[in-house]
């Protein structure tokens, strides 16, 4: 990463989604030697539901996900504060990490939060309500159907919420 960063000072954006190798680090010098970076897609797969993914992505790789999303959000909010564009889907960043984002990256048009499962509803509209350039934000969606996970357990809260009307159970 670092050849890339000293090498293509011009870069507007960066895709490095499903790249665990990467540290918050990495993401410092991309950001303070990129200064054009408008655009940065850092997705990871779904550690939510990993039989998605199982067979044909080694164990290793998936087991070597960054544990610490709020270091990557520190990284970025700190050193990318021009970016347009952010994709942090299935991040484990908390409400302190993107409250990070939202204080540096001032600018942000789009945001996308899928699959962030450690953020309340409530945690990202403090965070985005600071963000007045904000014009789409994709939050996680949490209302995941019983025939995903191939389970009967606690369903009957799935029929309640069908049979009522409630939407209580999504986030």
């Amino acid at each position: 990463m670092s050849k890339i960063a000293l090498n293509c000072k011009k870069l507007r954006e960066l895709d490095i989604s499903y790249c665990y190798e990467i540290s918050h680090e990495s993401l410092v010098l991309i950001g303070r030697t990129c200064p054009n970076l408008k655009v940065l897609k850092r997705n990871f797969m779904n550690w939510l539901d990993p039989s998605q993914h199982q067979g044909f992505v080694p164990n290793d790789y998936l087991n070597a996900c960054p544990q610490d999303g709020d270091d990557e959000a520190v990284a970025i909010a700190n050193s990318m504060p021009d970016l347009k564009h952010l994709e942090i889907r299935f991040s484990k960043l908390s409400a302190k990490g993107l409250n990070s984002i939202s204080q540096g990256c001032p600018n942000l048009e789009f945001l996308d939060l899928s699959g962030c499962a450690n953020l309340t509803s409530r945690d990202i509209a403090n965070a985005s309500s600071s963000l007045v350039h904000l014009e789409v934000i994709k939050k996680p969606n949490f209302y995941i159907p019983r025939s995903v996970f191939h389970t009967e357990r606690y369903g009957h809260w799935s029929l309640y919420d069908e049979r009522f009307q409630t939407d209580i159970f999504r986030i």
